[in-house]
């Protein structure tokens, strides 16, 4: 090869070489945003069913998480700037104990509402003196009644910017799904079911919902027999087109309240010590049809895989991403420490048009916030990327749904945490608690790990 020959190929190279590394570095599709510093000895700010972590309005955008010391925090940031105003609250919870998550929401007025620190416990709730301010007010009941034994306290806004809230009251394996409303013109909660999922003694629902552009709740649940993990069994599913008052079958059929487990519709059957895990998340498409993703062990094999069930033409349909290749087992009491988190959910489009968007965390990949993209759900391949570098521990994905709904655009609550089984704790110091903000554009992001 002559030298010159050899320069310019060297030359092309090089240059191949610094523009991959142009893009990787310099990608403008996603922003990282440090927050403060956040309690880390275990997964309570991390879990997936804090509904929610991050919510935006027209203006601001709003976070809350547990400091070292386990106070609440709130934090608060213009739309179109990057730096947080945080303030430390008056009230603390149980942080030792990964189930005591923090949730909020922005009603149609622009008051906050936070709930926070319980496991099978009172009903902690403050909602904040004036609107798109932090300062909250006291601790108040919602309705006065079943508030003794709280878990799970999730909010949803509606299209008209009421407010619903989800909670269980009762123990693991023998709760009942309560839910009431919030009307932001007169500041009052009503009750509309005390009981809308009876585990009729014997067992509980354990729930993801999600709120439609139209203002269809959907619903959708696993039962559990005992405390036991692996006792998790079955998707039933249940909709809602008046507000949360009546709910019926995906064929219009309505329930008879409450729902139990005799007279649920069934989206999948899934056997027990499946490794199903319960609280995943839900999403609907422009056209109202329902999507759920989780996991579970299919029959004959021992590794868990990532699902996606949804509702098409007048039927249940499951797919399956088979891209894992590490077995683990689920089986036991208390929060676990499972090599992959369980998966936020994303739809866009109608028709034959519909993109999916599934956000995760997988030891295989690093234990990174990782993203499946479906470009359209009638397509056989997909693609697998990394929104960060770094490892998150046993992070799991929360996301303003509010943002997503309005903007199409990801805001990702990130957190290096970690989790012992049975809600042990890791002598850790706190972590930077971080937001990711994405557009995506339903293709890869050059540059990162990919299937």
């Amino acid at each position: 090869m002559r030298l010159s020959t050899f320069y310019r190929v060297l030359w092309v190279h090089f240059y191949m070489i610094l523009s991959l590394n142009f893009c990787f570095s310099q990608n403008p599709q996603v922003q990282i945003m440090d927050v403060g510093d956040g309690w880390a000895k275990n997964t309570v700010n991390t879990a997936v069913f804090r509904k929610n972590s991050l919510v935006s309005d027209a203006k601001f955008q709003y976070i809350a998480y547990y400091n070292e010391k386990g106070k609440v925090v709130l934090g608060k940031r213009k739309l179109n700037e990057k730096s947080w105003q945080l303030q430390v609250t008056e009230y603390s919870g149980r942080a030792q104990d990964a189930h005591n998550i923090i949730s909020i929401m922005i009603d149609g007025e622009g008051y906050l509402h936070v709930c926070w620190d319980h496991h099978n416990g009172q009903l902690r709730y403050a909602r904040a003196k004036q609107p798109y301010t932090l300062d909250l007010g006291p601790e108040r009941s919602m309705i006065g009644k079943d508030e003794q034994y709280v878990t799970y306290p999730e909010f949803f806004k509606m299209p008209d910017g009421s407010l619903l809230f989800l909670y269980r009251d009762g123990g693991s394996g023998s709760g009942n799904l309560v839910m009431n409303s919030y009307d932001p013109k007169n500041g009052k909660w009503t009750r509309l079911h005390r009981n809308l999922i009876d585990g009729e003694g014997k067992r509980n629902a354990y729930w993801q919902a999600y709120v439609d552009n139209q203002g269809t709740i959907h619903l959708s649940w696993v039962w559990r027999e005992s405390p036991d993990v692996a006792s998790n069994h079955d998707m039933a599913y249940a909709c809602s087109k008046d507000g949360g008052l009546t709910w019926e079958s995906t064929a219009g059929v309505q329930y008879t309240l409450p729902i139990n487990e005799s007279t649920a519709e069934y989206a999948v059957r899934i056997p027990q010590n499946s490794e199903l895990i319960n609280q995943t998340s839900m999403a609907a498409d422009d056209d109202g049809h329902p999507f759920i993703a989780t996991y579970w062990r299919a029959k004959g094999s021992t590794i868990p895989q990532y699902k996606l069930i949804y509702y098409r033409k007048g039927a249940w349909q499951v797919r399956s991403f088979d891209f894992r290749k590490m077995s683990f087992s689920l089986s036991g009491h208390g929060t676990k420490e499972i090599p992959i988190a369980r998966p936020q959910l994303m739809v866009k489009g109608k028709r034959d048009k519909v993109a999916v968007m599934l956000l995760f965390r997988d030891k295989e990949r690093l234990s990174r916030a990782s993203v499946l993209t479906l470009n359209k759900l009638t397509d056989d391949d997909y693609q697998l990327f990394d929104l960060n570098d770094e490892s998150l521990g046993a992070w799991e994905p929360s996301y303003d749904t509010e943002m997503w709904r309005n903007k199409r655009r990801l805001s990702l609550f990130v957190q290096a945490t970690d989790q012992k089984d049975g809600e042990g704790l890791l002598e850790s110091g706190p972590s930077k608690v971080r937001v990711i903000e994405w557009t995506p554009s339903l293709k890869p992001i050059k540059n990162t790990i990919k299937h």
